[in-house]
Parts: structure tokens; C-alpha cells; sequence
């Protein structure tokens, strides 16, 4: 289906962009060709160049390739808003000139440039304050640094992963989480890319929790190698952080994707099995699903990301819809709070960020006590 839509849009934008133009009937047919190059090449790397989640090509292609879908999608975007405006007949001469739609391809490919610039730069952090009616006065003020979606790849490698964890060790965190899709790829694949994920610390532990994209190539595997990077994996279970004299619980599930590789699915009552019910608790769940049923169980913070966001200003409503009405930033759950990161990379397959910039997300926790 993805594959047929983007298909339907690169026809669509050829037709309202190009075929209209007096150009060369040569420059036409190039001009087709590229754009549906650009529409399909996700098709083409599934087959021969690894995996639709991890192609195994160059980066800076891949830059180039996300660019080039990127335009196309900004472009179909445009012209659709152009097409609908040109029903009104004040508005229909000016909104129809070829040369009209010729600049917006151009604009938009500028606009997918900056982009892809936006999307592969080591991301800035980001300063949250969240109050929980259960924290500890004692530990007012402790300092959790949450982040998510890292999705090493050809895309983003090493010396990206390595300039992250320099960031983030810099923050000297209190505690520090990772919520999902650490990698796209096989372990042969990534193993040096991840390999600066060994160097992340924090005063009270690092803990993560696998997303969608680690079930799609050697979940088992992975766990494995996180094991050996002393990352320890929060798989429907808790650990309790104790400090100041006081604690609190930290938890975590898997992602619903375990279900198409018969691994175990999320499980709020195995993760908080034995957890005190005024205990402080805070669950890593990679989406932002199910946060009704997670305040129920006695969640007092959720942190998710799975969204990036929504990527670009406009389609994250889109996203949103899809993620039962949550995608960027902190909302009220019944009595729990929950944090949706925009993320800190993203998935190579469209490395576009404009309006919804990656995060290193530094939350400080305070206590209603206090």
C-alpha cells in the first residue's frame, strides 16, 4: 500500500508539475523518471539493498534520496493546496500557471534540503519540569535525561552517535533512559555505529526498552549485544532507583510489534508486579499508547517517542491521529503525566525534520511535597 500511494504521487505531481510545461519531450521523460525514482527507491532498496527499515547504502545517498522524497511529498502537498484554491474562479488563471508550479518544485526542494540538514544534526536539548503527586520530597529536583529513536544506521553513524553521548554525559544526569529504536540493521551491521552507547553513564543507571525497529532484524540478537554494552533492557519489568533516602520505581514493556515475531507483548501488570501502590512510578513505553490504561495501573510518568514528532509541521497531525491524539511534548493523563519526545534521530527511510526539531530531553522532576 505505501508503495502504491507514493506511486499515485509522483504521477500526480509529474502531471500538475511537469507534463503541463512546454519542455522538451526529452526533458519531460527524464524529469518522470527521476520523480518516480524518488517515489519508489524504498522499493528498490528493500529488494537489493538490505532492508526497507536499514538500507545498506551510503549515507550521504540516502541524504540524497530523502531529499528527493521529501520534495515529492512537500510538492504533492503544495499543489494539492494550489489545485483546491484554483476551484474558485477569482483564483484560478493565477494558481494554474505552469511557471507557478515549476517554482514550487524548486521551493520544495530547497525546503527538503534544509530538512534533511535539520534531521541529521546532533540535536539540542531540551529543559522539561514535571511535578509528580507521588515523587518523594527527597527527590525533588533529580534530573532524568531521556533519549529515544536514535536509529543508528548508514544514515546516522558513529561519529553522530559518539557527538550524542558526548552531549548527553556532559548534562551529568541523575538517571538516564533510552525509550526505543536504538538501531535499524543487523548486529554485523551496526555493531561499531553502536558501539558509544558502552560510554553513556548516569549517577543512578541507564536503562532502556526496545521499540519497533528492533524486532525487525535480530531482536534476540540484540538484546544480546545491549547486554554486553552494559545497557540493561526494562522488558516488562521494574527495577526500583533508591536515593536520598528515599526511592522510586522505574518500569518498562516491550512494543506491540513483538506480536508479528512472537515475542512478548507489552504487559503493564508484569512490569508493576510487587510495585507498592504509592510507590513514584515512572514506565518507558516507546509509543505513546495505552496511557489511559497505564494511569490506571498506577503510572504516575510515561515517556514515550515513537512520533519523532511528526516529523514536519502540518503532517503531525497525521501522526498524531495515529497515536491516539498524542505526538510532541507533555500532557495530563487522568492523575499521570506523560512525555512524548520528538526523539533524537530519526529513521532514514525520510530524514526530514522542519518545525519539529530532534531532543536531548532533560527532564527535572519535582515533587508536589515539595
Amino acid at each position: 500500500m505505501f508503495h502504491l500511494i507514493t506511486g499515485v504521487l509522483a504521477l500526480y505531481v509529474f502531471w500538475r508539475m511537469v507534463w503541463l510545461q512546454r519542455w522538451p519531450r526529452a526533458l519531460k521523460a527524464l524529469l518522470g523518471v527521476l520523480i518516480l525514482a524518488a517515489a519508489e527507491h524504498h522499493l528498490v532498496t528493500r529488494h537489493f539493498f538490505g532492508s526497507m527499515a536499514s538500507p545498506e547504502i551510503p549515507g550521504v545517498l540516502l541524504m540524497v534520496l530523502g531529499c528527493a522524497f521529501g520534495a515529492l511529498i512537500i510538492s504533492a502537498m503544495a499543489l494539492l493546496v494550489l489545485d483546491i484554491a484554483a476551484l474558485l474562479p477569482r483564483f484560478r488563471k493565477a494558481l494554474t500557471a505552469p511557471r507557478l508550479r515549476a517554482i514550487v518544485g524548486v521551493a520544495a526542494i530547497a525546503l527538503s534540503a534544509l530538512g534533511v540538514w535539520q534531521a541529521v544534526r546532533v540535536p539540542d536539548v531540551r529543559e522539561v519540569e514535571i511535578t509528580l503527586a507521588q515523587l518523594p520530597a527527597e527527590l525533588d529536583g533529580l534530573q532524568l535525561v531521556q533519549l529515544t529513536d536514535l536509529h543508528a544506521s548508514r544514515l546516522l553513524q558513529r561519529p553522530w552517535l559518539e557527538a550524542v553521548v558526548a552531549k548527553t554525559n556532559a548534562l551529568e544526569p541523575d538517571l538516564l533512559v533510552i525509550t526505543g529504536d536504538l538501531v535499524d540493521g543487523t548486529v554485523a551491521a551496526r555493531t561499531g555505529d553502536v558501539e558509544p552507547l558502552r560510554e553513556l553513564h548516569a549517577r543512578l543507571g541507564v536503562y532502556a526498552i526496545p521499540g519497533n525497529h528492533e524486532y525487525y532484524a535480530e531482536y534476540q540478537q540484540w538484546l544480546d549485544h545491549f547486554a554486553q554494552l552494559g545497557l540493561p533492557m526494562l522488558l516488562n519489568s521494574h527495577v526500583t532507583i533508591e536515593d536520598r533516602g528515599a526511592s522510586l520505581v522505574l518500569a518498562g514493556i516491550t512494543d506491540p510489534a513483538a506480536a508479528r515475531f512472537g515475542q512478548p507483548l507489552p504487559d503493564i501488570d508484569a512490569a508493576l508486579a510487587g510495585v507498592p501502590k504509592d510507590a513514584a512510578v515512572i514506565l518507558l513505553s516507546h509509543r505513546p499508547l495505552a496511557a489511559a490504561s497505564n494511569a490506571l495501573a498506577g503510572v504516575d510518568l510515561q515517556l514515550s517517542g515513537h512520533t519523532h514528532g511528526g516529523q514536519v509541521l502540518g503532517m503531525h497531525w497525521v501522526t498524531q491521529a495515529f497515536n491516539e491524539g498524542y505526538v510532541s511534548g507533555e500532557y495530563a493523563v487522568g492523575s499521570m503525566r506523560l512525555y512524548v519526545s520528538n526523539g533524537t534521530g530519526l529513521w532514514n527511510g525520510f530524514p526530514i525534520r522542519l518545525g519539529k526539531s530532534s531532543e536531548i530531553t532533560r527532564i527535572t522532576l519535582r515533587s508536589a511535597e515539595g
